[in-house]
């Protein structure tokens, strides 16, 4: 089927949602995606983090192909391995209490709101300006972004928005306050890296009053930071956070997992999910973070992730840069936008645009040096340099 034809069908037939790119992907492999006429691209943005390990990782591939002859969906009314198998390796990998799981991370938004609500009846959370927690009522309520919130108002009340900044934080949480919710690096705002101070001031007011901290980990983890986890390089540990993205190896779902406090708070008829934990999809998230979960990839992130920075900065129309390991973002002289779109139908390179001046770039955790240059070069191409 044509690009025109799919084209034709979206605008009759699909609710119109998306801004897409006037390009159809048919195959993926790495760090590279191929579109319908057989061209050739370099992945920056993994799908928003998604297929951190490149796509169709061969043992992630495998994996599900296996469990799918096998058994792929009976429900949470009966055990399976997979899900049990990687709750346990959630939990030992991060906060040491439980897990809920469900499909995506907006789900796993709605999951810890509703955790921290039930941990303390009718109280209030404080999210930071500039966040991005997903677009269901719940999780759309704690974005505090107007373009995206008024269009479905009323919302769900008691959510208040504070400046990113330690003694705004710590003015805002009291005895009513039911959570904390944080992104420890604003990725959809453009990859604003939260300071220290604030994140240390938000566990110590918590912890005054006896709230939650919550932790959106959901483009941040999955080591694309350089650790498992974001939190790890804070000095912070979250009473709870949500992951979700990159979890999967590709496939969708999403959880919540809670440390030990918190960690008996949900019972049974608190919450659910029909498609959460299948088989099918925990496989794949198992493989997925013991690929990951590797000290050799994630130095390797971290070096590969300090040599696209200092690439970005060298080039033309690049004013700043800014994020931490293969998560980064650069403020441009020109509009960004107009750039993204040069990249990928001219140069054959996947990144978008965040904002006005912002590029956002995501790379597979799995890239070398070399397809660090690249990138570097095809985007100088789209720079104009």
């Amino acid at each position: 089927m044509s690009l025109a034809e799919l084209q034709r069908i979206e605008s009759e037939r699909v609710v119109g949602s998306y801004a897409r790119m006037p390009v159809e992907f048919v195959r993926g492999e790495g760090a590279r995606l191929w579109d319908e006429e057989g061209n050739e691209y370099l992945d920056f943005l993994c799908g928003i983090s998604v297929t951190n390990l490149g796509h169709c990782h061969p043992q992630i591939v495998a994996a599900v192909r296996e469990q799918a002859g096998r058994l792929m969906h009976t429900s949470n009314l009966f055990y399976t391995e997979p899900g049990m198998r990687l709750a346990e390796r959630l939990s030992t990998s991060s906060l040491g209490g439980k897990v809920f799981f469900c499909n995506s991370g907006a789900e796993a938004v709605e999951a810890a709101l509703k955790l921290a609500r039930k941990a303390r009846r009718g109280g209030d959370v404080v999210v930071i300006r500039g966040a991005f927690h997903g677009r269901t009522y719940g999780a759309l309520s704690a974005t505090p972004q107007e373009a995206k919130q008024a269009p479905f108002a009323p919302l769900v009340p008691g959510v208040h928005a504070v400046a990113p900044d330690a003694d705004a934080l710590t003015a805002a949480v009291g005895p009513n306050t039911a959570a904390v919710l944080i992104e420890p690096i604003q990725g959809e705002a453009g990859v604003h890296v939260l300071e220290a101070e604030v994140l240390q001031a938000a566990r110590a007011a918590c912890d005054e009053h006896g709230a939650a901290l919550i932790f959106d980990e959901i483009q941040t983890g999955m080591g694309r930071t350089g650790t498992l986890w974001a939190y790890e390089q804070t000095g912070v540990v979250p009473d709870a956070m949500t992951v979700a993205k990159a979890l999967g190896g590709g496939l969708p779902i999403g959880a919540l997992i809670t440390g030990e406090r918190l960690a008996d708070v949900l019972v049974a008829g608190d919450h659910g999910s029909t498609f959460a934990a299948g088989p099918l999809i925990c496989t794949a998230a198992l493989q997925a973070l013991e690929l990951t979960d590797r000290p050799e990839l994630l130095e390797a992130v971290a070096e590969n992730g300090a040599r696209l920075a200092d690439g970005l900065a060298r080039l033309e129309h690049v004013v700043s840069v800014r994020g931490r390991g293969l998560m980064l973002a650069c403020e441009l002289d020109v509009a960004a936008p107009e750039v993204a779109r040069r990249a990928l139908t001219e140069q054959r390179l996947v990144l978008n645009a965040t904002g006005a001046d912002t590029l956002r770039l995501l790379p597979p955790l799995t890239i070398g040096p070399s397809e660090v240059q690249e990138g570097l070069e095809r985007l100088a191409g789209a720079l104009g340099g």
